[in-house]
């Protein structure tokens, strides 16, 4: 499927600009032990990323995506992550390949850039900060900077408000089918990374209208 040239372009960050998997999967281990319970490993807690890290930790207590721990252990480990991960945002996360082309690229374009991502502003700002890509964006926003988050299409709705773009005219560029179900339920059009975090499952099983395996790949496309 072709790709209408958009005014607006929104992209997540966790899977799509950056692979933040391995702090993520340190803080987890750290969280486990420090509750006296054996580590998962980085390649496991991979297939849990994605929903913002309250998620995370519910799926390391239980072992499975959609586990619920009891209240009190979530309210003895959730800290200890946040504690962790506060000291560990960037420590071993990195653009993936292709992004700063990309980026490069579509600012050169004159394109409106927003980032939407379901991860709380107190890690996204310093993230993005410490990754070199904050100034590429008008306009950042977190998990917790509205009332809801992605598969809920209020975050894009917002930016497209900032920016005065109409949906029809505004790109999503994301990695889950959370952002396949913002992007749809906003009117978005949606490219998905092929390389993301999914919980182990290919995206193009979710119909997005296209899958590129970098953002370099975007000065073909638009």
């Amino acid at each position: 499927m072709s790709i209408r040239k958009p005014e607006m372009i929104l992209i997540d960050v966790d899977g799509t600009l950056v692979d933040s998997v391995p702090d993520l999967a340190y803080c987890v281990d750290e969280m486990m032990k420090a509750l006296g319970r054996e580590p998962w490993g980085e390649a496991r807690v991979r297939d849990w990323v994605g929903n913002g890290v309250e998620r995370l930790v519910r799926r390391a207590l239980t072992g499975t995506l959609d586990g619920e721990p009891s209240d009190d252990e979530f309210a003895r480990a959730y800290p200890i992550f946040l504690d962790c991960y506060a000291e560990n945002t960037s420590t071993r996360s990195k653009l993936y390949p292709g992004v700063r082309e990309g980026l490069d690229y579509l600012k050169s374009r004159g394109y409106k850039l927003g980032c939407v991502t379901n991860k709380a502003e107190q890690f996204t700002v310093p993230l993005l900060k410490d990754l070199g890509i904050y100034d590429d964006f008008g306009i950042v926003i977190s998990g917790d900077s509205l009332p809801v988050k992605k598969p809920d299409p209020g975050p894009l709705l917002h930016a497209a408000k900032h920016f005065g773009v109409s949906p029809a005219d505004s790109l999503m560029i994301g990695d889950s089918i959370s952002d396949v179900k913002a992007a749809r339920a906003a009117g978005f059009q949606i490219i998905c990374m092929s390389y993301g975090y999914n919980h182990g499952e290919d995206i193009r099983n979710h119909d997005p209208d296209l899958v590129i395996d970098s953002m370099a790949e975007l000065k073909e496309i638009l």
